[in-house]
């Protein structure tokens, strides 16, 4: 079926993020083995079967929003195939999308994380403590995301200019600044750093106790811990302070374009969803101070 090429295809040469290909692979997995059920060639599915898999899949108890990453998976398969001259059609191109309620970016109070992220005692006196305070400035600070903070190197900071430099998804660059009291933080965080004297000397900004270079569970670790210290609300992960970064922004004045391009956003319509954040903020505001609310 191909399925090997094609991951490699959208691993190297389309940059698709580690998340999206683990998310196809697992797909495309499903569907072969589906397609061996039903003694069906992959370049001979029809329209009318693609829609047939699709709705069972809906059936077995996947949520839209589940599906419709099925449907996109699938897609974009086929559109490979096709290019590889292996079908001559995309049975899955005319299969409309399901509608999925849309979720509201969940946040965090923004007085309560900056309170937490100015009181020193918050944090542990060593070199983890301050590490940890690191990872929440950053995030809260730049909105980036979790893959993007754990590619910064030492050298992509630049305190002259007050920025650094994030890559993206597919590897897309961009420069993001930096406030003052982060860039006091990292020079504090790279000076202890360098003074634990790790073996492995890792060139990523952010390590572990070890000195070896952070991961996922590390970075979930810590913002699940801190952010539990001020808030009881069930999700409390590193997105949550993208989002909370994103919606301080905007109700503080700062234009939607500006806050895309600072997300790293591919178009508006990704950015345009933490302005129904706003505006649920304004009417809870309207109707606790209106007498007639």
């Amino acid at each position: 079926m191909f399925i090997d090429r094609f991951i490699r295809f959208i691993t190297y040469e389309k940059r698709f993020s580690k998340h999206t290909v683990t998310a196809y692979s697992h797909e495309l997995a499903m569907y072969a083995d589906y397609l061996e059920t039903q003694e069906t060639d992959v370049a001979d599915m029809t329209h009318r079967q693609a829609r047939g898999y699709l709705a069972m899949r809906l059936e077995s108890g996947l949520s839209p929003v589940s599906v419709n990453r099925s449907l996109a998976a699938l897609r974009s398969y086929y559109r490979f195939l096709m290019r590889e001259g292996i079908v001559k059609q995309n049975p899955f191109a005319l299969v409309k999308a399901l509608r999925a309620p849309k979720k509201l970016p969940v946040t965090v109070d923004k007085d309560k994380l900056s309170a937490l992220l100015d009181t020193t005692e918050s944090f542990a006196d060593n070199f983890e403590g301050l590490r940890d305070r690191t990872v929440l400035e950053l995030l809260f600070g730049t909105g980036i995301r979790l893959a993007e903070l754990l590619q910064i190197r030492e050298e992509h900071i630049d305190f002259y200019n007050g920025n650094i430099r994030i890559f993206g998804k597919r590897d897309k660059e961009r420069l993001v600044p930096m406030n003052k009291s982060l860039q006091v933080l990292l020079h504090d965080y790279i000076d202890g750093k360098n003074k634990q004297q790790f073996d492995n000397n890792s060139p990523s900004l952010i390590v572990t106790k070890k000195g070896k270079d952070a991961y996922p569970g590390l970075i979930y670790d810590i913002v699940t811990r801190y952010l539990s210290t001020i808030s009881s609300q069930r999700k409390k992960s590193p997105h949550v302070l993208r989002h909370t970064f994103a919606t301080t922004l905007l109700d503080n004045g700062a234009d939607l374009n500006a806050i895309k391009e600072l997300l790293g956003h591919a178009g508006l319509a990704a950015t345009q969803v933490y302005t129904h954040n706003s505006v649920e903020r304004l009417k809870s505001i309207y109707k606790q101070a209106h007498p007639k609310a």
